[in-house]
């Protein structure tokens, strides 16, 4: 038997105890809401890179340091993206003290006509602060399926075409990580779990 390894035994026991509580604080359920799922576990994204809406080359890891809200669509959509972005703009216009400190970001679907400028242009309409984000339709597709909120081009029709896409929201932590998925839930939704978030 090894003199003190009893002792060192306890004491290992209680830094991995303390490092659980520790892990748990930082990672604990979020709170519930109607038409929000959130996830027991968070979830790694895959680290694709996009171009912002002033032509700079981002990874999504750099979106780390504040809690998102992710978007997908794109500028030609008809109906469901130019609701969901004037909804969030107005949470975050009327919640403004306690969305300070988070972010949306608008992710395009359709990268053959969705370039940063037009992107740039689009988002204007909502609000100045949103981040758009736009990439070749593959390497959109691939963070879109680690989401599970794969899309799809529809046939052309007189030329022009529609995407088909989720119409759910993406919340990230601070470490650019699912934690949950909206579906157009309320503001009360929205600014508790980005309090939630935030906290962390």
């Amino acid at each position: 038997m090894i003199r003190g390894a009893g002792k060192w035994v306890s004491v290992l026991a209680v830094a991995v105890a303390a490092a659980s509580v520790t892990a748990g604080a930082r990672d604990k359920p979020l709170p519930a809401f109607e038409r929000v799922m959130s996830l027991a576990e968070p979830r790694e994204l895959v680290d694709v890179t996009l171009t912002d809406q002033d032509g700079k080359s981002r990874k999504l890891s750099a979106l780390a340091g504040k809690p998102t809200f992710v978007f997908f669509g794109f500028t030609n959509c008809p109906e469901v993206c130019p609701a969901t972005l004037k909804k969030l703009s107005l949470i975050q216009s009327k919640h403004a003290k306690e969305l300070a400190g988070t972010r949306v970001v608008f992710i395009s679907v359709d990268g053959e006509r969705d370039t940063p400028a037009v992107v740039k242009d689009y988002l204007q309409s909502f609000s100045k602060d949103f981040v758009g984000l736009t990439a070749p339709s593959e390497d959109v597709r691939k963070l879109a399926l680690s989401l599970s909120a794969p899309f799809f081009k529809d046939p052309p029709k007189d030329g022009d075409y529609n995407v088909t896409h989720s119409s759910r929201v993406f919340a990230l932590d601070k470490h650019a990580r699912l934690r949950a998925e909206l579906y157009d839930a309320s503001p009360e939704a929205v600014v508790g779990i980005s309090k939630a978030l935030l906290a962390e």
